[in-house]
Parts: C-alpha cells; structure tokens; sequence
C-alpha cells in the first residue's frame, strides 16, 4: 500500500512545480498542494516515490498539461482592463505601423490566453483600428492549460463574459448562440491557439524580434523570481525592436529587466523595448528589508539602506578594478566611501553636510543609482529643488524604473505648483513600487487639497495601510523628518477630515 505524502514529498513537488512550470506557491498554499498531489497519486495509481521521481525525471510533459489544469485558474473576460486596449489601439498599433516592412503583418501574442477572450479581444481591436488591407494580422495565443484552450477553441461564452465589452462593439463582433455569445468568424480566424509553457524555452513561441505586442498579464505575478526573469528575457528576445509588452496592473518589471522604457498613457502603464534592450542585463531587485525577511520590526531595519549604499560602492569598485585591468582609464576611489556618516547626518536634518560627504565619495559613485537617490533625497530635504530635480533626472537616464526618484519628481512639481505632473509621478512611483507609502500618502494629500474626497479616502487608507510595514530605512529618506507614528497620525487626521474612518 502506498504511503501518505509527508512535508519532505510536498517540498519536492512544489520544487518541481517551480521548475517545470514557473509557478510559485507559499507556505500558505502548501495544504492545498497536498491534495492535487494526491488526486494525481489516486488517478495514475503510482506511489509517491515513483510520481514524484517521474516529476522530477527529463520528460513529465504529460504530466505537466495535467497538473495545469489543477493549479491554474484562468477567469477572464473580454475587454479586461479596456485601458490597455486603448493603448494598443491608440498607440502601439499606429508606431508599429510605421515601422518599414516586408511583408506587412503585424504579429502580437496573447502569452497565458487562459479561454480566450483576451486575444480575442486583441483581434477586435485590431480590426476596429487597421482599416487598411494590405495589412495582415497574425495574432499568437499560448496556455499552459489544455482544457481552457478547449473552451478558446470552442469560443462559446456567457453574457458575464462580455461584461465590460461597450454595446457597440457586442452588435457588431458577437453572434448569438442560444444563451451564450460567439465571435464573429473574422475574429476567429485571426487568433491561433496552441498549448505551451511559457517556463519553458519553446522555440515556437520565442521567436527572436517576431512580436510587434505581448500581452503577458497576470501571469508573472505567480512566477518564482528566477522564472520570472528568464521570462522577460526570453520576451525580450521575441520581442520585435522597439516592439510593446503589457502586464497585469500588480506586476512591474523593476527590480527584473533594465531593457524596457515605461510607459504611461490611458492611465495604463505598458513598456516599450529599448534599443538592444534584449541584450541589457537586468538589476537585481533589492533585498528585502529584514522586517520583511524575519517579521520583526528591530532596529537593525534602519541600516538597510546603508547595506544598499555599502552594495552599489561594492559593485562600484568592482567595476573600477575591471576598467583598470582592461586598460580603460578611470578615476579610482582613493579611500573606500562610507554612507554612514551621510545617513546619520540626514537623521540630525544637517543636509548640507550629508551632501558634502556623498560629494566626497568616488567620481564613479556619482553615476550609481543608489547613490544618485540618496544625493537627490538630500537635495530635496535642502529645499534645492531644481538640482533635486535634475538628480532625479540624471537618475532616470539610468534606473528608468526608479520609484523613489518619481516620487521626489513629485515633490518637486508641487512646489512649483504643478498638481497634475505631481500626480503623475505620484501614480508611476506607486505602480512600480506597489509596497511604497509615501507615494499613496502624496496623492492622499493632493486629492484633498483638490476637493476630491473619494480619492483622497482611498489614497490615504492605503497609505495608512502600507506605513504600519514601510521599511524604516525608506521612511529616513523620504519621510521629511516625520516618524511612522507622525505620518499615520496624518493620514488619520486627513481620513478623519474628508468623512473617513481611519
């Protein structure tokens, strides 16, 4: 008789799970992988040890296509996000067209199309946007889950599908079929299904410089941080120069590709290949605070940004000893920089002399980004706005993803009386850094002084939220001198004044 799994086979098999299909599971989701396991123990009839040898063995691939349909959920419906397709529409599409070409096909893919509707979606755009027929579309879809591309294929779909698709754009693409709702065949005919597993380095898929767009939502945001990264890379590489990538509204590229630029328009946020951004390695993501890392709120949180500051003049010098031995000439750092000294300077608020201990360091320091923010920050404290601006500005042309310089930018714009741009940069730096307070607190404030109640209850409830956790270290820096206890206690106050409970 076979055993019972034990805490030793889930680890296997959720290790396995990792490397096969990219998806990452906590130690909360642990009782429910307990039961797909034995669902496909009970189903197969194999013992623990061989299933799980199986797994790990070179070919599972049957094997994965099952395991998809247990772990993956792929709700959707058409026009989800419709912001996003009004950025396709509106500018993906007309810069892609202008691209010189031959043949003329414009090529995008839906990378996790789940049942289908967000690459029929695409294919509806496309239609409604590209009145010229010289112009061919061939649009990829690509799922992991055999039984959703079942019901893609199928392309039956119930009214809550067509939720969010406008009236006009249901008359017109959609075909009654008894209670349920079809795409009109020229939507069809434009989409090409097919299984595969977007962990994987599948030829077919990742065609290098192929794809105009990539709609990849909601997908990476399950990905454990290696696959992850071997995604985009590999999107990166498909991904025709200058061509688009879309992500879910939680998942960001900061911290795991340097190769895209940011955009903003339609109040969506989607990215752009650089030029030879495939080939740019990605910055590593910081580390996590260590009271997210243990669950301890200790003093050693304050020293963080130390530790990133001592890392970038690492890597600095690091970079000073390659030059040299390659015969490049560089200034090297005479003494090794210590950021200690600027840090507890900028906690006694004697700004200037912080900035003349971080001008101090190494020339190589002054294009490091860390570096960079801290100079910026200090500059900002300083009341220096338009040299905290052009730090900031110096910073981008490096970090492009860089929240805390989005949000300094914000600080900066409102001084000059510019609310609309602060809210701009407010909005970009809480999109890349979704745990960051400040930015939410900001756009709290500015609704509030723009008689916007419902914005501000919403901004400053999560500011509230996000400050109980905020790294101690980010809170030195851009905190404007206000403890935890004083900024929660404003955002209370503010909540309070605009009707709210705190």
């Amino acid at each position: 008789m076979s055993r019972q799994p034990d805490s030793t086979d889930l680890e296997r098999f959720r290790s396995a799970i990792v490397r096969r299909t990219g998806l990452q599971f906590d130690d909360a989701k642990l009782g429910f992988l307990g039961e797909v396991l034995q669902r496909r123990l009970d189903s197969l009839g194999r013992s623990t040890d061989v299933y799980l040898r199986d797994l790990e063995g070179p070919r599972p691939a049957g094997e994965i296509t099952a395991l998809a349909q247990e772990l993956t959920v792929g709700e959707t419906y058409f026009f989800r996000n419709n912001e996003q397709f009004r950025a396709l529409a509106e500018v993906v599409l007309p810069e892609r067209m202008r691209v010189d070409r031959v043949p003329r096909v414009l090529r995008l893919l839906s990378a996790g199309c789940a049942s289908g509707e967000e690459a029929y979606t695409i294919a509806i755009v496309v239609r409604e946007t590209i009145a010229d027929p010289s112009w061919e579309v061939a649009i990829q879809a690509v799922d992991l889950n055999p039984a959703a591309l079942e019901k893609a294929a199928r392309a039956r779909y119930s009214p809550w599908a067509l939720r969010e698709t406008p009236p006009d754009i249901q008359r017109k693409w959609f075909r009654a079929h008894g209670r349920d709702f079809a795409p009109d065949d020229q939507v069809r005919a434009a989409v090409r299904f097919r299984g595969g597993n977007l962990a994987g380095d599948d030829p077919e898929i990742w065609q290098p410089s192929t794809y105009d767009a990539i709609f990849c939502r909601n997908v990476l945001m399950y990905f454990a941080p290696e696959q992850m990264r071997a995604a985009i890379a590999r999107i990166s590489r498909s991904l025709a120069p200058g061509g688009f990538l879309f992500l879910g509204h939680a998942e960001t590229l900061r911290g795991v590709s340097d190769g895209f630029h940011l955009r903003h328009r339609h109040e969506t946020f989607y990215y752009e290949l650089k030029e030879n951004g495939a080939m740019e390695r990605p910055r590593p993501a910081p580390p996590l605070p260590v009271s997210m890392r243990s669950g301890n709120a200790i003093m050693s949180m304050d020293v963080a940004w130390v530790d990133t500051i001592r890392e970038a003049t690492e890597r600095v010098t690091a970079l000073v000893a390659t030059s040299m031995a390659a015969d490049i000439p560089v200034e090297p750092p005479a003494l090794p920089w210590d950021p200690a000294p600027a840090l507890d300077l900028l906690r006694r608020e004697r700004f200037d002399e912080a900035l003349d201990h971080v001008r101090a360091g190494p020339a190589a320091l002054g294009k490091d980004p860390d570096v960079l923010l801290l100079e910026a920050a200090l500059l900002a404290h300083s009341g220096q706005l338009a040299a905290a601006e052009d730090a900031c500005h110096r910073l981008l042309l490096i970090d492009e993803l860089s929240a805390g310089a989005h949000y300094l930018l914000a600080l900066c714009r409102e001084h000059y009386g510019h609310r609309e741009r602060a809210g701009e940069h407010d909005r970009v730096a809480a999109y890349l850094d979704p745990s960051f307070a400040m930015p939410r607190l900001h756009l709290g404030l500015l609704a509030r002084r723009a008689g916007d109640r419902t914005a501000a209850c919403r901004e400053l409830a999560q500011a509230l939220l996000l400050l109980r956790r905020e790294d101690a270290s980010r809170l030195l820096l851009f905190g404007g001198g206000f403890s935890r206890e004083a900024l929660m206690g404003l955002c209370e106050s503010s909540l309070k004044e605009c009707g709210a409970r705190a």
